[in-house]
């Protein structure tokens, strides 16, 4: 199985990626390092990568996966609710992700990420 390590500053959290177009995707373009931005309980950055919405594409996602968001190529990692949430439960994005990944370790970390801090993604 292919995993990658995504790291900002003293965050480092490994995730395995699922058999999707948009898993290879970012696996060819890996490394990736990018600025990160904020929005929520959501950390997400920029990619070269440009990848359609998936037929599983989704709105909702559970916590420790790991998404990536077609409108603004950029990968996305919620960790609890954003702005547009109806619950403090609820990870909602903006618009479909396509779910190309899931952590294998606490996400949850990424609250210490702020915005504009090198954000990386290479292979474990």
């Amino acid at each position: 199985m292919r995993e990658v390590v995504i790291s900002a500053g003293s965050v480092s959290v490994r995730a395995r990626l699922l058999d999707t177009p948009t898993a290879a995707r970012i696996w060819a373009a890996l490394p990736i390092h990018a600025s990160a931005q904020t929005w929520g309980a959501e950390v997400y950055f920029q990619t070269e990568i440009t990848s359609g919405l998936e037929p599983n594409a989704r709105h909702l996602i559970k916590p420790g996966e790991i998404a990536f968001w077609p409108d603004g190529d950029a990968i996305a990692i919620g960790f609890g609710p954003t702005p547009i949430s109806r619950s403090k439960c609820e990870i909602r994005f903006v618009s479909p992700c396509n779910v190309w990944a899931e952590a294998l370790d606490d996400v949850k970390q990424f609250k210490s990420v702020h915005a504009g801090e090198t954000i990386s993604v290479v292979p474990a």
